[in-house]
């Protein structure tokens, strides 16, 4: 029996009206999007600026005070920093990566809700700033990325979005607007969404992603101009003998790129030893020893190890200043005892000034090559050992120093030094960390399942929290120690 004209016609009608409400809903929905990702911009901008004049006022208080002033401020300002931490945003601690990696794999809202909080975004930003302040060798770019993913999902939990995939997708847009918007480097916003963040392309998940890093992009360019952080590199890498850069710098960098994360991946399933047992039972006095350390390595390096190492890294790149030989190894440790004081803090910047102090001291040893091309193979070759993420790290570095006429030299050395990072450490570092912040949310549920911190042990790997999607993992054949 066919409908009467008279009821099609008011079904067609009603079915107009629902398209006009949800072309509404969804356009709104869209703007409101496209806002946060501009508001991530000027967040990332604001940080940024924030933090140069923080490092500018440590500067002038050094100068003023004299050098050994460090050994009463980094100490003390650890110790602010992780009781902080620990009593009003326990969820700002470290990177920040790590904790946007594992809200990508919750499903239980709540905990998502917990995690990416607006107490914990701010505290993330102002314990960073006080680090910095302090000389702890950290950067923003990590914290940037917690706060953008929590911005767009306070954003769309203000919209009332529900479904589990778009709500991936807003963290995830967040995060990658948070790197394209601190590095300027949209690209590379892009690239480290898909390499390190979601480790994968989705088209459901892609316009959201796409908007917001360019928005977020468009923002810090309005604001600041079309700069790079590293100024312009045009050094290039002609075919012949140059070449042998290459490789030397994957092997220096690879190792030690892949010796950090072994030991962040290691420190972070319990420190060994009686510096274990001190962290476990007086956290807020190991960070003051960690921060008694900080200023003692920069005493040693003449201040150069403070802060997040934009300053000396432009000046390698630029050859307009003579580092010491082991600038590197000190920066490494700094960064090392900084991030395993538990203070909130970032190891993106740090890991490209040890990558340049890795390919300065290659340079002096092939002077036939343009110093400041090496220099350039020295980041990424560190950058993408650490976080194994190659594609990303020769990105950054290409877009950091405005060349791209060395992006086949950039990408043979980042795959090279992530083969030989692989060897050493098993695991991605910022997948390790994500994975040990989940379980300790569910050993925060049941604590007679956690490992004693000063014991040594590392923690399980087989188990998973829940609410968690991750899948289970083994631990490497050997375990790294420090």
């Amino acid at each position: 029996m066919q409908a009467s004209p008279l009821k099609t016609l008011r079904r067609m009608q009603r079915r107009a009206r629902h398209t006009r409400v949800f072309s509404r809903q969804h356009a709104g929905r869209r703007v409101t999007y496209w806002l946060g990702g501009i508001l991530v911009g000027l967040i990332a901008v604001g940080f940024a600026g924030v933090a140069d004049f923080v490092d500018l006022q440590r500067r002038h208080l050094i100068a003023a005070a004299g050098g050994w002033i460090m050994l009463l401020l980094a100490p003390s300002g650890l110790a602010l920093s992780i009781w902080l931490t620990r009593r009003y945003a326990p969820g700002a601690r470290g990177s920040g990566i790590p904790q946007v990696i594992a809200t990508l794999h919750m499903t239980e809202p709540g905990q998502i809700d917990d995690v990416l909080s607006w107490r914990n975004a701010v505290g993330k930003v102002g314990l960073t700033l006080l680090g910095l302040f302090c000389g702890a060798s950290i950067g923003r770019e990590g914290p940037t990325v917690q706060v953008g993913a929590t911005l767009m999902h306070l954003l769309g939990r203000r919209l009332g979005v529900v479904d589990g995939a778009a709500r991936r997708a807003l963290i995830l847009a967040g995060g990658a607007a948070g790197i394209s918007a601190a590095f300027n480097t949209p690209l590379a916003g892009i690239v480290f969404a898909i390499e390190e963040l979601s480790h994968s392309f989705q088209s459901r998940t892609s316009g959201t992603m796409l908007t917001a890093v360019i928005l977020s992009g468009l923002t810090s360019l309005a604001i600041l101009g079309n700069y790079t952080y590293f100024g312009h590199a045009g050094a290039t890498l002609p075919v012949g003998t140059a070449w042998i850069a290459a490789p030397l710098c994957a092997v220096a960098g690879g190792i030690a790129g892949g010796s950090f994360s072994a030991l962040l991946v290691r420190m972070s399933g319990g420190i060994p030893g009686r510096a274990g047992r001190l962290a476990a039972a007086h956290p807020v006095l190991f960070a003051a020893s960690c921060g008694l350390l900080i200023a003692a390595l920069g005493l040693a390096s003449g201040g150069l190890t403070y802060g997040t190492g934009y300053a000396q890294a432009r000046h390698i790149v630029d050859g307009d200043a003579h580092l010491p030989a082991g600038f590197f190894a000190l920066k490494f440790a700094a960064s090392l005892i900084s991030y395993c004081s538990g203070i909130p803090g970032g190891i993106f910047a740090p890991s490209l000034a040890i990558g340049a102090g890795i390919g300065g001291w290659v340079a002096h040893l092939l002077p036939h090559a343009a110093p400041g091309m090496v220099v350039l193979l020295g980041m990424a070759a560190y950058f993408s050992a650490v976080v194994q993420a190659p594609l990303t790290a020769t990105v950054i570095v290409m877009e950091m120093t405005d060349n791209q006429q060395v992006t086949v030299a950039l990408l043979a050395t980042s795959f090279l030094a992530f083969g030989i990072s692989r060897l050493i450490c098993r695991r991605p570092l910022y997948g390790a960390l994500a994975r040990h912040f989940l379980r300790s949310l569910a050993l925060a549920r049941n604590p007679g399942d956690a490992p004693t911190l000063g014991s040594g042990e590392p923690p399980r790997h087989d188990a998973r929290p829940a609410g968690s999607q991750l899948p289970p993992t083994r631990p490497p054949a050997a375990p790294h120690t420090p």
